[in-house]
């Protein structure tokens, strides 16, 4: 097994000055899983392309275990790839699907046989190895890539996007046989999604990537609870963190008409950087109904009723810049008590539950 480490490595794409990885800097311990999330355009992708050495590494170094491999080539650098597309020869069976690089590295056929049948048997996809791909489903197709990659033995897998093309309720119970087959194998892997929920359900530790740049590398948990700036708030959780401007006086957070105290080290962050105004953010779930007079009022534009869950989202009565027809504020109600739309309600952020951020560089205060 193997460490992976991006040491400030950067990626410029040619007729461009901006990068589209900037000094990437990761640690990834030896099994450990490892997410990379962002939006469409943040540069995950390209980065575990990078590490595939199916991109160029303009800037810095990448190192498997305590091989640079910065320019060597693929083949070399002792990984196994599954793509988002399954990438599977539809002339060939399962079992020639999944043995055809051991065949082309010349590996004896009663190894390559073991090989398969023991990938197959982890993979429950015995039945299937003298099928060709087109009488698999799309989730036994992606077990056959993932077989694929399993045989070879590799140091590191790399995964881009392998669970876009699947259907959503399939996408489910594949991440979870992902993730339990990750820690049996113990195989260090760097694995790519857009979906967040995907991420922290996933990863040992997940990195969040904004314009090419990490902007927070932690457990799923710290960055729920301690996200490091106001985009990894908004990013990680679903529904999304409410994150809203309002001024601060006498060191609260004026709401609408009602005062939220901050931290002293809050206040003290928020003095350094010359600013009476906090970016604040609290979410859903830490927010409850309350009497008049205990909480800022919102208007209640639209419930989302979800059996389990329901989500008002309401506008904040007496805010500063608020736009009329916006609903600015998301909060997690009974499903057996919702309000109706139109009605005035109190709402109150539990005490420690709110997170204070920096107007001007978006960072995290205190």
């Amino acid at each position: 097994m193997a460490t992976v480490t991006y040491d400030e490595a950067s990626r410029f794409y040619p007729g461009s000055d901006i990068p589209a990885v900037d000094r990437l800097s990761i640690d990834v311990a030896d099994a450990e899983f490892l997410v990379l999330v962002g939006p469409s355009g943040s540069g995950k992708s390209t980065a575990l392309r990078m590490l595939a050495g199916l991109e160029d590494v303009d800037e810095g170094r990448i190192r498997i275990g305590e091989r640079d491999v910065t320019s060597l080539p693929p083949r070399d650098r002792d990984i196994a790839m599954v793509f988002q597309s399954y990438a599977l020869y539809p002339h060939m069976t399962v079992a020639q699907n999944m043995g055809f690089a051991l065949e082309q590295a010349k590996v004896p056929k009663d190894q390559r046989a073991k090989r398969i049948r023991d990938a197959a048997k982890i993979l429950d996809i015995e039945p299937f190895l003298d099928r060709k791909p087109k009488a698999l489903s799309g989730g036994q197709r992606q077990r056959v890539a993932m077989g694929r990659a399993i045989v070879r033995e590799p140091q590191v897998f790399l995964m881009d996007e392998p669970l876009s093309n699947l259907d959503a309720k399939l996408r489910v119970s594949t991440r979870s046989q992902i993730a339990a087959l990750q820690k049996r194998l113990a195989v260090t892997t760097v694995y790519v999604t857009h979906d967040q929920v995907e991420a922290m359900t996933m990863g040992d530790r997940v990195a969040v990537l904004r314009d090419g740049m990490l902007q927070q590398c932690a457990t799923p948990l710290e960055l729920y609870q301690r996200p490091a700036n106001a985009f990894v708030a908004g990013f990680i959780g679903s529904p999304a963190m409410n994150i809203r401007e309002f001024p601060v006086v006498d060191g609260k957070a004026r709401i609408g008409e009602v005062d939220l105290p901050l931290s002293r080290e809050e206040v003290q962050a928020l003095a350094r950087d010359g600013g009476d105004r906090v970016l604040l953010g609290f979410r859903p779930e830490s927010v409850d109904l309350v009497s008049r007079g205990e909480g800022f009022a919102v208007e209640v534009r639209l419930v989302e009723e979800l059996g389990a869950d329901a989500y008002l989202h309401g506008k904040i009565v007496g805010a500063e810049h608020a736009e009329a027809d916006v609903a600015d504020i998301v909060t997690r109600v009974d499903p057996a008590r919702t309000p109706g739309i139109g009605s005035i309600v109190y709402l109150r952020v539990r005490p420690g539950k709110e997170h204070a951020f920096s107007p001007k560089t978006g960072l995290r205060l205190g």
